[in-house]
């Protein structure tokens, strides 16, 4: 069994003796706290926490992640208080040890909102000290190696919330050791036969194939002899959840997953690897389209190295792999490498860089979560996030931004700063005019044009792909619609309050606050935005705070608010106001509005048949009229008959064109062989102008009857 001395013993090639010497007394700490204590297994409970640290160990932390993991689990099962810790170990480990313990409930299944902020805890751990996160990693894998003790279902769900977060974590933070490892296991626990199965035709595969292999290593290693290059090639094992998922995915065999033969070089410098790239070019031709240079451009994790696939003797494609001993280091233990330099007291530009761009990656989260509605949210956010293939793109100074596979300029923008996202209006890809919903590919050079009166689109949220533009967008809408709200619900406050010869403003403080009081609002800000979504009906509120102004002398309405006039709009007013699918109403056409929950006002045609129930609650009614400033275009939807012809729909598109309108949707179907029906749906200005464009299109000898749909 492994012990604290042969912990010790491996400590010893990189940790001065004083620092062990700590490690060893938060050993014995922990070991008297956990006396008494055993695992499922039987075993002392002791041994898991020196299994983490060996675990540590193994990825050369620092002694005071190694005594945070000894003793992280002694303030959740034992008497001991994190104050305590702080004064036998120092603030440092007690925050550490604090840290880990409040990720130990984590669960990912139902997405309850308890679990979602247990989530939220773990971001604000890791932004105090990312050492938790590493800490927490290897306990999870050393859980993981200890299953079998646990009731199957219990396996499933730990091993599916591994693969669903600890796993990309550790992916993110480029500890691809652990990651490899943390989804086999996942994989094993959760399809045992079919991680069985392939983990013994790897073996089979591997055994008939040893020879083919030694060949392609042994040609590979004499052509780097040759040339006097210094690399050791070696074989590289595929894992067995990735192989599974090749199957899967890919719908392809094992035999064909297994036709491919991967190699990794390792050489003492940046240089050396690009030689070492021309000597395997050389040696075996290269397929195209599959080098690509992560030395020159990193993954967003840290991760750099020289990938190309050859095609081998008999045309099998060989990956080759090709990087440094500090990448190969960095590749196995990301953001830990940071503290593998550090324990010997030197700093390496790759570990830096890795540190570097974990906090930020914690900052973005942080950033998210202040966004995000709530936690559920914010985990959705983050799950998205967690973490697909990388394109690199590029401003017009030449700086790389990173942005995850299917990316688009909008995504762009928010990366670059959410003040650009927001205000953005057109964008330049390379030089030529572009769509924001514009997809981007790696190497695109890109110039955001932004507008000071510019605000985030609805629809933008089905074309974003990052979680940080995702999580600011609902930000902007959720704030922009709070600002309209509150807008809308003073105008229909003061609107009910004319009708009791009075305003807000004119109102003493007294009713106001003991009508906030009885319904438990914060202030009048609250009041006023529920007013304006439609969750409060104006005249009941106004009635209350005359009420409350003049007790039981309350003054009879007047008619001062048909004085006032109708509610004026102009199609401009934001997300408070919206217009009926049912009716379609047009500048010009009489109009009423309908208070809806949630929404706001909901414009309807003055004819609609579905105000018909509506007109029951008249308080949710409000007259309303067209201004005169109106500068939106309107949908209105039409259905033609038409005779069958060829080139009907260019004569129908060129003469709505000519009207200066634009055909939003176009359906034709056909009613039999010399008649169809057209549906169209034509964004026009006004009322007016619609009748123009009608009068056009019944000019059209095969045209027949035109009928405004509504309703």
């Amino acid at each position: 069994m492994f012990t604290i001395d042969d912990l010790a013993d491996r400590l010893g090639g990189y940790l001065p003796q004083d620092e062990i010497q700590q490690v060893k007394r938060a050993f014995y700490y922990a070991e008297q706290a956990h006396d008494g204590q055993r695992r499922r297994s039987g075993e002392p409970y002791v041994t898991h926490p020196l299994a983490v640290a060996n675990i540590l160990a193994n990825m050369h932390m620092d002694h005071q992640s190694l005594m945070a993991a000894m003793l992280h689990d002694v303030i959740e099962d034992t008497g001991v208080d994190k104050e305590a810790l702080g004064k036998q170990f120092g603030k440092p480990v007690a925050e550490l040890v604090d840290g880990v313990s409040k990720l130990t409930q984590i669960t990912f299944e139902d997405k309850a909102v308890a679990q979602a902020e247990n989530f939220q805890k773990m971001v604000l751990a890791m932004s105090r000290d990312i050492r938790v996160i590493i800490v927490k990693l290897a306990d999870r894998l050393h859980n993981m190696r200890t299953l079998g003790a646990l009731r199957p279902e219990k396996k499933r769900r730990i091993a599916r919330e591994t693969l669903e977060i600890y796993a990309r974590v550790a992916s993110r933070l480029g500890i691809n050791t652990i990651r490899v490892e943390l989804e086999d296991l996942s994989f094993q626990a959760l399809h045992p036969m079919r991680s069985e199965r392939i983990k013994r035709a790897v073996a089979s595969a591997r055994g008939q194939r040893r020879a083919s292999i030694r060949q392609i290593q042994n040609s590979l290693q004499k052509s780097l002899d040759d040339e006097g290059l210094k690399g050791s090639v070696i074989g590289r094992q595929k894992h067995l959840l990735s192989i599974y998922r090749k199957m899967r995915d890919q719908r392809k065999s094992f035999a064909e997953i297994m036709d491919v033969f991967g190699f990794r070089i390792i050489t003492q410098d940046v240089d050396t690897c690009y030689r070492i790239l021309g000597v395997v070019h050389n040696l075996y031709k290269p397929v195209p389209g599959r080098f690509k240079d992560y030395i020159a451009i990193p993954k967003a994790n840290g991760y750099q190295s020289l990938h190309t696939t050859l095609f081998g003797t008999g045309g099998m494609p060989i990956e080759v792999q090709i990087r440094t001993r500090e990448m190969e280091a960095m590749a196995n233990n990301g953001i830990a490498a940071h503290w593998l330099y550090k324990a010997g007291q030197t700093e390496h530009p790759i570990a830096e860089g890795s540190h570097a761009r974990a906090r930020a990656w914690v900052k973005g989260l942080l950033e998210m979560q202040r966004h995000a509605g709530d936690s559920l949210e914010f985990i959705e956010h983050v799950k998205n996030d967690l973490f697909p293939d990388d394109i690199y793109v590029f401003t017009p100074k030449g700086d790389i931004m990173e942005l995850p596979q299917g990316a688009t300029v909008i995504d762009f923008a928010y990366s670059v700063h959410t003040d650009i996202g927001n205000s953005c209006i057109a964008c330049r890809i390379d030089r030529h005019l572009a769509p924001l919903s514009t997809r981007l590919e790696s190497g695109q050079t890109l110039e955001i044009i932004t507008a000071p009166g510019a605000r985030p689109n609805l629809a933008w949220l089905n074309v974003v792909v990052t979680a940080k533009a995702r999580s600011a967008i609902r930000h902007a809408l959720k704030h922009q619609q709070h600002t309209e709200a509150v807008q809308l619900g003073r105008r229909l406050l003061n609107k009910a309050l004319a009708t009791f010869e009075t305003s807000l403003e004119e109102l003493p403080s007294g009713p106001l606050e003991a009508l906030l009081a009885e319904n438990d609002l914060a202030d009048e800000e609250a009041l006023l935005t529920s007013i304006g979504l439609g969750t409060r009906v104006a005249h009941v509120v106004a009635r209350r705070l005359v009420d409350y102004q003049h007790g039981d002398h309350m003054p009879a309405p007047t008619a001062r608010n048909q004085v006032q006039g109708p509610i004026m709009i102009s199609g401009a007013e934001g997300m408070v106001i919206k217009f009926a699918r049912c009716c379609h109403p047009l500048p010009g056409d009489p109009v009423i509005g309908h208070l809806s929950a949630g929404k706001g006002i909901v414009v309807h045609r003055a004819d609609c048949r579905n105000l018909a129930e509506l007109r029951s609650d008249p308080d949710k009614l409000f007259a309303l009229s067209w201004s005169d400033q109106i500068d939106e275009d309107f949908p209105v939807p039409l259905r033609l008959e038409v005779e069958s012809r060829r080139g009907l729909v260019a004569e129908l598109a060129s003469l709505i064109t000519d009207a200066d309108a634009n055909i939003e949707r176009i359906d034709i179907e056909e009613r039999d062989a010399r008649l169809s029906i057209v549906s169209l749906t034509l964004a026009v200005r006004d009322r007016v102008h619609l009748a123009r464009i009608i009068k056009r299109l019944r000019n059209l000898s095969h045209v027949g009857k035109i009928t405004r749909l509504s309703n």
